[in-house]
C-alpha cells in the first residue's frame, strides 16, 4: 500500500522498545512499512550521577533527537515526561497516545511498617518525588537510584531501602509490576507521566500524516496543560514539579492540579482549578502564575541557586 519505509528510533531498553513497538504496530495496522532503530541516549550510559546533575533538560531524548536530524530516522518514540517542553529547531511533535496510568507508586520489599518508621529509607533520582515523599514523611532518607525500570527493580530487592518509587505506566506496559507495589494517589506525578509522545522532523509530511492518526485528542489536550504549566514555572531549571490535567465527558470540563515544592520537601505550593473544555489553552499558564504570585518565584529562585552549586 504505502512504498516508504517509516524508520523508527528508540532508546534501547526494554520499556523504550515496547513504546515504540506499539507504535509501530499501529502504523502496521494502518498499512504503512516500519523499521525500528535502537540506540542508546546519554541518561541510559551515565548511571552513577542523578539525573538533575546531568543536566536533565533532553537527557534521554538528546541522541534521537541528533539522529533525526543527520536523517538517520524519521520519528522517535518517547515517554512524554523525558520530552523537554521546548523541542529542537525542526522537530515536532506528531502525536500523542492514550494515556495510560499517570500513577507513582511505591514498590516495597517486605512490608510497609517502614512508612511509619523513623529514618526510613526509600530510593528513587527524581527531584520531584523525593520533594513530594519528604513532604509527607519529613523523617525519611532518600537514596539515588538509576538505570532502566528492570535495574531499578533488581537493586531495590538487592537493599536495604523500604522500597522506591516507580512510574505505573512504565511497569505495567512490560508486565513486571511486582505484587508488593502501592499506588500513590498522594503524590502529583509529572507533567505528562503515562503519555507516549512521536515526535518527527517538521518537513517530513508523510511521517508526520502516518502518524498524525495514532493521535489521542483527550490526551494531547491533558498533556499540553501539564507541560505548559511545567514549562511556566520552570524558565528551562529542573524543579520539583508536578501536574495533572484529567477530562470529566460527563461535565465537559477539565480538572487540573498543579504543584511546585522546594528541594527539601518543606514548602509546597498547590494550585487546582476546573474550567470549562473551551478554556483549556492556557490553563498551564494561568495556574503556574498563579502559584508564581503566590511565592513560586521565590522557591524557583531558591531552587536554581541550590542546583547551581
Amino acid at each position: 500500500m504505502v512504498s516508504k519505509t517509516i524508520r523508527i528510533g528508540t532508546r534501547d531498553s526494554e520499556l523504550a522498545l515496547w513504546q515504540a513497538k506499539t507504535v509501530e504496530k499501529q502504523l502496521n495496522d494502518l498499512g504503512y512499512k516500519t523499521e525500528i532503530i535502537a540506540v542508546k541516549s546519554d541518561g541510559d550510559i551515565v548511571l552513577d550521577k542523578p539525573l538533575y546533575e546531568l543536566g536533565i533538560t533532553g537527557i534521554f531524548t538528546k541522541t534521537l533527537d541528533v539522529a533525526m536530524i543527520q536523517g538517520k530516522i524519521d520519528i522517535a518514540v518517547h515517554s512524554m515526561k523525558d520530552v523537554p517542553t521546548l523541542l529542537p529547531n525542526g522537530i515536532v511533535q506528531g502525536a500523542v497516545l492514550e494515556r495510560a496510568s499517570a500513577f507513582d507508586i511505591l514498590v516495597y520489599k517486605e512490608n510497609l511498617d517502614f512508612l511509619t518508621s523513623e529514618n526510613s529509607t526509600i530510593a528513587s533520582s527524581s527531584l520531584r518525588r523525593k520533594a513530594s515523599w519528604l513532604h509527607k514523611y519529613p523523617s525519611h532518607k532518600i537514596e539515588d537510584i538509576r538505570g532502566n525500570v528492570n535495574t531499578r527493580l533488581q537493586k531495590v530487592a538487592d537493599s536495604n531501602w523500604g522500597g522506591a518509587i516507580f512510574a505505573e505506566a512504565g511497569l505495567e506496559r512490560i508486565n513486571i509490576k511486582p505484587e508488593k507495589a502501592i499506588v500513590l494517589d498522594w503524590m502529583i506525578p509529572a507533567p505528562a507521566q503515562g503519555a507516549m509522545v512521536v515526535v518527527c522532523n517538521a518537513d517530513d509530511f508523510f511521517s508526520l500524516d502516518a502518524v498524525s492518526q495514532l493521535n489521542h485528542i483527550e490526551t494531547e489536550i491533558c498533556t499540553y496543560i501539564e507541560r505548559q504549566f511545567l514549562r511556566t514555572l520552570e524558565g528551562g531549571c529542573t524543579a520539583p514539579i508536578g501536574a495533572i490535567a484529567t477530562y470529566n465527558e460527563k461535565e465537559d470540563v477539565i480538572d487540573f492540579t498543579g504543584v511546585l515544592l522546594s528541594i527539601d520537601g518543606k514548602q509546597k505550593l498547590e494550585v487546582t482549578k476546573t474550567v470549562a473544555v473551551s478554556e483549556w489553552k492556557k490553563l498551564g499558564f494561568h495556574c503556574a502564575q498563579e502559584i508564581l504570585a503566590n511565592g513560586g518565584t521565590v522557591v524557583m529562585t531558591e531552587i536554581k541557586e541550590k542546583l547551581n552549586k
